[in-house]
């Protein structure tokens, strides 16, 4: 490649963010960019791993010397969720993946190297800065740096306050000048740049991809089984996958075909090729795209059907999956697949009883018909809820410096049913307002229930609809903890739990919040 602002378009093209353009410029003026991208080795690589993957593409073809980090003790500090014997596994599965990937879309790997976290972050050098780091970084900065990345509970382990000096730590011991991620670690990436310097080494640039919704709407995740397509499913799992997936007509936002297609079917093209949508000759013929752009317009303009859309997409993949699945053919990489992720021995009951998901969960709506100040509580109210039973609920909540009593009055509001009854300062409670809250600054606004809706009506998660609730959730199991974790309001205002709104069962409407973006539901 001639010159550096030729390398400089490929190292950033469809990035979200770049924080130190300026040092990036300077150091493309005098010699290759060395990047680094961490990954932590814990479910399976799925097909949104190409989304990365695709960039480091763009970082290699720049002449970039890409380090690959296999974070396997950042893995182990995530709730200690594998153990060692199994991490090992895992990584060698993740390098082979990997390769695989990028074999598949014929990418130079001379530059590319692979590290393991383990390889020095046990090291006397790194152990004395991670003691050093934590002694400038303030839990504050720690705490808000991780809350994307790092699951937000109400206790959370120091583990997870560790997780972000680490990550910047990893910069300085693998001597790069840039660290490549998504979005989600920008407030990682910023407390680097904050702290690095405090230590005596060098502020490094951060590149960031966008966040890219997965098939169902929602983030691509390993948990959620239709939301991915794994690296070895077969063409008819892919199909059947691609059927279930999020793509309204004329919906260019949360669409993860779409998505899917702007970032990794159209920067993988090589020069000359177009992405073709086939079609029958009554619904326009063939039509082929060189650019995402005129496909994104076409597409929101109802010129391009969504089952057109996805039978090409499905063609894209199975096109990209094809080489993987033949290097895993070899018999040694498909003893490591069943090693590293060995089949799950808990037996599940026919109703999946033992397995965790939101229609555990017995949400209703509610209208508060009394509410008064707590006698021996200052910050509580006392709340008669009619929740379509015989006779009003008492409920519970922390809402008096936040919402006034007049506006608790006669409202309709969203209530989590199943929780165990607990007392308040020595008043029962038998549930809990759902509330969508941030910390900094402190505010907490009650969900509102769903257009049409009335007491008693169920609210589920979409995809989730059938089941029973529990009637009591297992405090010992901490079901609620383990689903709270991934409620949230989004962009729109709806409350989602892993992408996938709260709707009445009634009427399909979705449960909101006024004012409150992007905030943990509890």
């Amino acid at each position: 490649m001639a010159n550096w602002e030729e390398k400089k378009h490929l190292i950033v093209r469809n990035l979200q963010e770049v924080l130190g353009e300026e040092k990036i410029n300077q150091i493309l003026k005098e010699r290759d960019l060395k990047i680094y991208w961490g990954t932590a080795t814990t479910g399976r690589p799925h097909i949104a791993y190409f989304v990365p993957m695709s960039k480091i593409a763009d970082f290699l073809r720049a002449g970039c010397e890409v380090t690959i980090l296999f974070a396997d003790l950042h893995a182990y500090l995530d709730n200690m969720k594998a153990p060692w014997d199994l991490l090992i596994l895992r990584t060698q599965y993740y390098e082979a993946a990997i390769k695989a990937m990028l074999q598949s879309i014929d990418v130079p790997l001379e530059k590319l190297k692979f590290v393991r976290g383990t390889d020095y972050q046990l090291s006397k050098e790194y152990t004395l800065d991670v003691y050093r780091m934590s002694s400038v970084i303030t839990e504050h900065d720690a705490k808000k740096a991780g809350a994307e990345v790092v699951k937000q509970v109400e206790h959370p382990l120091l583990s997870g306050l560790l997780y972000p000096g680490l990550q910047a730590l990893d910069e300085e011991y693998l001597k790069v000048d840039a660290q490549f991620g998504g979005v989600d670690q920008r407030k990682i990436f910023t407390l680097a740049e904050k702290y690095l310097p405090s230590l005596g080494y060098a502020k490094r640039a951060h590149l960031m991809n966008p966040m890219v919704p997965g098939l169902t709407g929602g983030k691509m995740s390993a948990s959620e089984e239709d939301s991915k397509i794994d690296l070895l499913d077969s063409p008819a799992n892919v199909k059947k996958k691609l059927k279930k997936a999020f793509c309204e007509p004329g919906n260019i936002v949360d669409n993860g075909v779409l998505s899917f297609s702007k970032y990794v079917v159209f920067p993988l093209l090589k020069p000359g090729e177009t992405f073709k949508i086939s079609r029958a000759p009554d619904h326009g013929g063939d039509i082929e795209f060189s650019n995402y752009d005129d496909l994104e317009a076409e597409f929101a303009k109802q010129n391009i059907h969504p089952g057109d859309l996805k039978l090409s997409v499905e063609q894209a993949i199975n096109k990209l999956l094809g080489p993987i699945q033949e290097i895993f053919k070899d018999p040694k990489l498909q003893e490591l697949s069943k090693k590293a992720y060995p089949p799950s021995t808990k037996t599940k009951s026919n109703n999946n009883n033992d397995e965790i998901t939101p229609s555990k969960l017995d949400i209703r709506v509610g209208h508060i018909v009394e509410v008064s100040r707590h006698p021996d509580a200052d910050a509580l109210y006392v709340e008669k809820i009619d929740l379509g039973e015989a006779e009003p609920r008492t409920i519970v909540s922390g809402l008096v410096n936040f919402v006034p009593i007049e506006e608790m009055q006669n409202r309709d509001v969203v209530v989590l049913c199943n929780l165990k009854p607990a007392k308040m300062r020595g008043i029962e409670s038998k549930g809990m307002v759902l509330c969508a809250s941030v910390d900094e600054p402190r505010q907490v606004e009650p969900l509102l229930a769903p257009e049409g809706s009335k007491p008693g009506d169920r609210i589920v998660v979409e995809g989730y609809e059938t089941g029973e609730p529990d009637d009591v959730l297992n405090p010992k199991k901490k079901v609620w903890e383990k689903l709270q974790i991934d409620l949230k309001t989004n962009d729109n205002l709806q409350s989602v739990w892993q992408g996938n709104r709260l709707i009445s069962k009634v009427t399909g409407n979705p449960v909101t919040t006024k004012s409150i973006k992007n905030a943990p539901i509890k």
